[in-house]
C-alpha cells in the first residue's frame, strides 16, 4: 500500500473528499463527533504527499491554545512537524512583532498583561468610585466584543443597545465612555491589549501591501478549525492573509455556535458559498462518538432548530446501540441533584469511571446544589472553568456574616439568610441584563435555596446547625483535576466528551435562560442544549425540577423538550384554516421602526427580533422544499435562495412568475429554475387557508 493510500484508508467517504479536494475553497460542515480534526489533518498529510501542500507553507488556525496544541500533536503524529498550528492571536502577534519595525520604524507596542488594572483605573475615573471586580469583568467583556466586531467607543451605546447587549450593572453610555477613556489611557502608556493584536495586524497588512504579499508567500495554504466561532476582526485578518488566493479550507458546525455574545458569527461559515462562488461545501455526517440513541436525540433537537432557521447536519450514528437517554422530573432542585448523584453512582457500578462522567448546567450558580449532592453521596468531583460554589466572593462574604449572627434565634434559618444576602443588595427579582451582577444574584439565590432545603429537611434545626453543615460542605475536598466527575457549564464543555453525561436544570427560565427573549437568543439557547447532548458517548440523562425548594412559582420543563421526550409524537402538518400572522410596526425592532418612520425603505429580511409577517406553515413548507432541492443538488440551502428571499416570498405570496421575479433575490434565472415549484406551494397554501 502506498503512503497516499495509507493516509486515505483511515477515512470515510466524506472525510476522504475533504482530504482530496484541492483547487477551490473548501468549507466543511462537520457535525458533532464526525471526526473533523481527523479530516483536516489527513487533508494536510495527503496534500503534502501529492504536492498540493508544502508543509512549511501551511498555517492551521484555531481559537484556543488547547485546540492548537491538539491540532499540532495530531499533525506531528502524521509526520508533519513543520506545519504551523496557532491561534489567530498567536499568529497575528508573531507577524506584527516581526514586521512592525520595518513598517513603522519602531517596535510593536508592548502587549499589556494588566488590562484588568487599566479598566479598573478608567472605570474609577468615570464612575467616580473604584468599580467592583464584577463590574471590571463586565467592562472587559464589552470592550472586547466592541473591538472584535469593529465598534468604536463613540458608537458603542447605540450599537450595543440595538444588539440587545444589556449589562445589569452598567449603562451603555457609561460603558462607551469607559471604553473611550481606556483607549486613551493605553495610548498614553504605550501599550496595547489582547484584542489590539488582531487590529494592529489588520492595520499592518492593510497599510503595507509588500508585507502582506510576503506573508502570503510564506503561508500559502490556510486551514481554519471551529470556523463557526470566527469574529469580524478575525475574518478580516483571514481575508488579508488569503489575498487573491483560493487555497483555503474551513471547518465548523453552525449547530454549535454558542459564543455569539463574544462576537462569534456563524454566518461566515453558512455564507461561505456566497463569499466564495467556486467553493466546494462538504458535510461530515457520520458520528463516531455517540450511540444511535444519543444521536437520535441530537438530531431531533437539530430538526427543531431548523424550523427556526437553524443550520447543521443530520448525524448518522456509527456505534452500536446503547441505552435510551433518560428524562427525569423532580419536585425540588435538591431532589433533582440527589437523583443525579444516584445515577452517577449507578454508572460507576456499570463500570464507568468517575473521570469519564460529567454534570452540565446552564449557569455556574447551579453547581451549588450539584456539589452538595455529590459531596453527600461521597462522589469525587472537579469543577471546570469556574470557582467552587463556596469559593465565590459573594458566598464567602455571606457565610462570614451568617456565622456572626448564629447566636440568634434557633429557628428562622431562611429569614436569617434572606436578611444577610439582602444586605449585599439581593432582591427577590433578578437584575435585568447579563454580567457580574446577575451572576452574583444567582449565587446568592442558590445560597437561599440551600437554606430552604435545609430548613425543610431538618425541622427544629437552627442557624448554628445550618452554618455547621455549610462549613463541613465547604471543607469537602474536591477531586484533583481528572480524578472525579467533571462539573461544568454547557459553554465550558464544548469540545469535550464523556461516557456518561447528566444535564441538569433543563427547565424554563434556566434553559432557555430567562434573559433570552429574541429569536436569535432563543436559537442560541437551543444550540447550547444540542452541545450538551452531543457531549455524551453512551449514557445521557436530562433532568429538571418543578420548584427551587418546594415552594414558590412552579416551573415547566424546557420548551426545547417538546416533541423530543420519551413520549413525544411526530409532528404532523396542520390542516384547515390557519390564522395569518399579522405584522405591526410595534412588533418591529427599533432599527426597523426608525427606518420606517424616516421614510426609508425597510431592507429585505427584517431583524431577528421582529415578528414574522408570514404564515408559519407556509414558511415551513417553503423551507422544506428548499432543503430537498439543496440535498438533491448537494449544495447549501442558502445557495438555492437565502433566508431573507424566502421570507419575502412567504410574506408576499406571489401568484405569478412576474410577481415572483419582482422579489429581490429571485430574478429570472431562479424563477425559471424554481418558480413553478414555489408557486405551486403558495397556491396550495392559499387554498388550504
Amino acid at each position: 500500500m502506498s503512503d497516499t493510500e495509507g493516509v486515505l484508508s483511515r477515512l470515510d467517504p466524506e472525510q476522504r473528499r475533504v482530504a482530496t479536494t484541492f483547487g477551490a475553497p473548501v468549507a466543511v460542515i462537520a457535525g458533532a463527533g464526525t471526526g473533523k480534526t481527523t479530516a483536516i489533518t489527513h487533508r494536510v498529510a495527503y496534500g503534502s504527499l501529492v504536492g498540493a501542500y508544502d508543509p512549511s507553507a501551511v498555517l492551521a488556525l484555531t481559537f484556543t491554545t488547547r485546540a492548537a496544541g491538539e491540532l499540532r500533536g495530531r499533525l506531528r503524529g502524521l509526520g508533519l512537524a513543520r506545519v504551523q498550528s496557532r491561534t489567530f492571536h498567536s499568529a497575528a502577534l508573531r507577524q506584527a512583532r516581526f514586521f512592525w519595525p520595518t513598517a513603522y520604524g519602531a517596535a510593536l507596542p508592548r502587549v499589556s498583561d494588566n488590562s484588568f488594572g487599566l479598566v479598573a483605573e478608567t472605570g474609577a475615573r468615570e464612575l467616580k468610585t473604584r468599580p467592583e471586580v464584577g463590574q471590571i469583568r463586565d467592562l472587559l467583556t464589552e470592550i472586547s466584543w466592541a473591538k472584535v466586531t469593529n465598534v468604536l467607543p463613540s458608537d458603542y451605546a447605540e450599537i450595543a443597545t440595538a444588539a440587545g447587549r444589556e449589562v445589569s450593572s452598567l449603562s451603555p453610555d457609561t460603558i462607551g465612555r469607559v471604553y473611550a477613556h481606556y483607549e486613551r489611557l493605553k495610548a498614553e502608556r504605550g501599550v496595547i491589549d489582547f484584542d489590539d493584536v488582531l487590529l494592529c495586524t489588520v492595520a499592518l497588512l492593510s497599510d503595507q501591501p509588500d508585507i502582506a504579499t510576503q506573508i502570503r508567500r510564506t503561508y500559502r495554504h490556510l486551514v481554519v478549525d471551529e470556523y463557526q466561532d470566527v469574529s469580524p476582526a478575525q475574518q478580516r485578518l483571514l481575508d488579508l492573509w488569503l489575498g487573491d488566493s483560493t487555497d483555503l479550507c474551513v471547518v465548523g458546525d453552525p449547530a454549535q455556535t454558542i459564543h455569539s455574545f463574544a462576537g462569534a458569527q456563524s454566518s461566515f461559515l453558512t455564507n461561505f458559498g456566497v463569499r466564495h462562488r467556486d467553493a466546494v461545501v462538504i458535510e461530515l455526517v457520520r458520528d463516531y462518538r455517540s450511540t444511535p440513541q444519543v444521536v437520535g436525540l441530537a438530531n431531533r433537537l437539530l430538526l427543531a432548530a431548523r424550523r427556526t432557521g437553524g443550520r447543521g447536519v443530520q448525524l448518522i450514528a456509527q456505534l452500536a446501540d446503547g441505552p435510551e437517554p433518560e428524562f427525569a422530573e423532580a419536585q425540588t432542585e435538591a431532589q433533582e441533584t440527589a437523583g443525579v448523584a444516584q445515577w452517577l453512582a449507578a454508572r460507576a457500578a456499570d463500570g464507568v469511571g468517575y473521570p469519564d462522567m460529567a454534570v452540565l448546567y446552564r449557569v455556574n450558580a447551579q453547581s451549588a446544589a450539584v456539589e452538595l449532592a455529590l459531596a453527600h453521596a461521597g462522589i469525587p468531583f472537579t469543577l471546570r472553568g469556574a470557582e467552587g460554589f463556596f469559593e465565590r466572593r459573594e458566598v464567602r462574604a455571606a457565610l462570614a456574616r451568617l456565622r456572626a449572627v448564629q447566636g440568634g434565634e434557633p429557628s428562622g434559618i431562611v429569614a436569617a439568610v434572606r436578611s444577610v444576602i439582602a444586605a449585599d443588595g439581593w432582591t427577590a427579582q433578578p437584575p435585568s441584563g447579563q454580567g457580574s451582577a446577575r451572576e452574583q444574584w444567582e449565587s446568592l439565590s442558590a445560597l437561599l435555596g440551600l437554606a430552604q432545603d435545609f430548613a425543610a429537611n431538618h425541622p427544629g434545626a437552627g442557624l448554628p446547625e445550618f452554618n455547621a453543615e455549610l462549613a463541613e460542605r465547604s471543607r469537602t475536598e474536591h477531586a484533583p483535576p481528572g480524578a472525579g466527575v467533571t462539573l461544568a457549564t454547557f459553554h465550558s464543555a464544548k469540545g469535550l466528551e464523556w461516557e456518561a453525561v447528566a444535564l441538569t436544570g433543563v427547565q424554563e427560565g434556566t434553559l432557555p435562560f430567562s434573559l433570552a427573549q429574541s429569536p436569535a437568543q432563543l436559537a442560541e439557547e437551543l444550540r447550547l442544549l444540542y452541545v450538551g447532548v452531543t457531549r455524551a458517548r453512551r449514557f445521557l440523562r436530562l433532568s429538571w425540577s418543578l420548584t427551587r425548594g418546594g415552594a414558590g412559582q412552579r416551573r415547566r420543563p424546557s420548551r426545547f423538550l417538546e416533541g423530543i421526550g420519551p413520549t413525544a409524537e411526530p409532528a404532523r402538518p396542520v390542516r384547515g384554516r390557519r390564522p395569518k400572522v399579522k405584522t405591526a410596526q410595534t412588533a418591529l425592532c427599533r432599527i426597523c421602526q426608525r427606518s420606517i418612520s424616516s421614510g426609508a425603505e425597510l431592507k429585505l429580511g427584517r431583524h431577528l427580533g421582529c415578528a414574522p409577517g408570514y404564515d408559519e406553515h407556509t414558511w415551513a413548507m417553503l423551507t422544506e422544499w428548499r432543503r430537498q432541492e439543496a440535498d438533491q443538488a448537494k449544495i447549501p440551502a442558502f445557495c438555492i435562495v437565502t433566508d431573507a428571499t424566502l421570507m419575502a416570498i412567504a410574506e408576499r405570496s406571489p401568484d405569478s412568475s412576474a410577481d415572483l421575479i419582482g422579489i429581490p433575490g429571485v430574478g429570472k434565472v431562479k424563477c425559471d429554475q424554481y418558480g413553478e415549484a414555489v408557486l405551486a406551494i403558495l397556491r396550495q397554501e392559499r387554498s388550504e387557508a
